[in-house]
């Protein structure tokens, strides 16, 4: 049975949102919990100890915690403060930069995130040989593609599936929130804290394209592969990956696991699901497609929020 991962949350979001976020994750049929701020580091609503006092209770319940690293390192005390996760004996650690690759590297485990570019099977086997024990596939792969790199894959070493939550696009040095508010990025006051599924953006026929998550760029659709949950069964793919959301994701959580369970049709999900997808669901990557086409049903018919 394949497990289902929580993501780091991508957002802005205040301490007290945070813990209670983290709290209603202890009774959820989760198996592993990825902590820590991946984004950027101005956002400093938690700190190192107030992760690990989330990730000691998260343990506590039998889920596996891992710490995650940022996916843009711009400064010395970024830099600084990977090596103290990655020097943590208790956790493991999800690498999202080759720097914390490199720092990692020689230990006993850690998980290669979905920011290492991994597209061959001697990739993974020399990141295996470093120390890696589980991979998260770059999000553009699609399904021909992963199934080569998880059929060819050195033993021991586990894949995971981004299945579900908008798709991070890129990340830049410069913040695009605080720009949207003619604010520079050094004094931009945490305005992404405004935006807790970050801001939308539009074309100028005013349909939906994107959405700006400080430096970060996601999808304005949602990736989800709800639909093809039988086809990752059948490739084996080890665990499954949803992203935070501020809204719904325990109900997101709990019709992923009826599918799994064969407690309910994929279809019947897609249906519940749409009332947390405003701007929509795709599946293109997975296909080998765009990746903002829109998820299509067996018959080819566009399911549409």
């Amino acid at each position: 049975m394949m497990k289902i991962s929580i993501a780091p949350i991508q957002y802005c979001w205040d301490k007290k949102k945070v813990v209670a976020f983290y709290e209603q994750l202890q009774d959820t049929k989760v198996d592993i919990v990825y902590l820590g701020e991946t984004v950027c580091s101005k956002r400093r609503e938690l700190n190192p100890d107030d992760w690990l006092q989330i990730a000691e209770r998260l343990a506590m319940t039998g889920k596996e915690v891992v710490l995650s690293t940022l996916s843009l390192l711009e400064a010395g005390s970024e830099l600084s403060s990977l090596e103290k996760i990655a020097e943590n004996d208790i956790y493991l650690v999800e690498a999202n930069d080759v720097a914390a690759v490199q720092l990692l590297a020689g230990h006993s485990k850690f998980v290669l995130g979905p920011h290492i570019n991994i597209y061959n099977s001697e990739t993974l086997s020399f990141l295996h040989g470093l120390g890696a024990n589980r991979w998260v596939s770059p999000i553009e792969l699609g399904k021909d593609t992963i199934t080569q790199l998880h059929t060819n894959r050195p033993p021991g070493m586990e894949t995971e599936i981004f299945a579900y939550g908008r798709l991070p696009l890129a990340f830049s040095a410069r913040c695009f929130t605080a720009r949207a508010h003619n604010k520079s990025k050094d004094e931009c006051e945490s305005i992404c804290g405004d935006y807790p599924d970050g801001l939308p953006l539009y074309t100028q026929d005013n349909e939906s394209f994107l959405v700006l998550n400080g430096i970060q760029i996601q999808s304005a659709t949602v990736h989800n592969l709800v639909t093809h949950l039988d086809e990752l069964a059948t490739i084996g793919i080890d665990v499954i990956r949803i992203d935070p959301q501020a809204e719904g994701l325990n109900e997101i959580i709990a019709s992923v696991r009826s599918v799994l369970d064969g407690q309910l049709q994929s279809e019947s999900a897609m249906k519940l699901l749409e009332q947390y997808q405003p701007f929509g669901s795709c599946d293109g990557y997975w296909r080998g497609e765009a990746g903002m086409s829109p998820v299509t049903s067996g018959k080819g018919i566009s399911v549409e929020s």
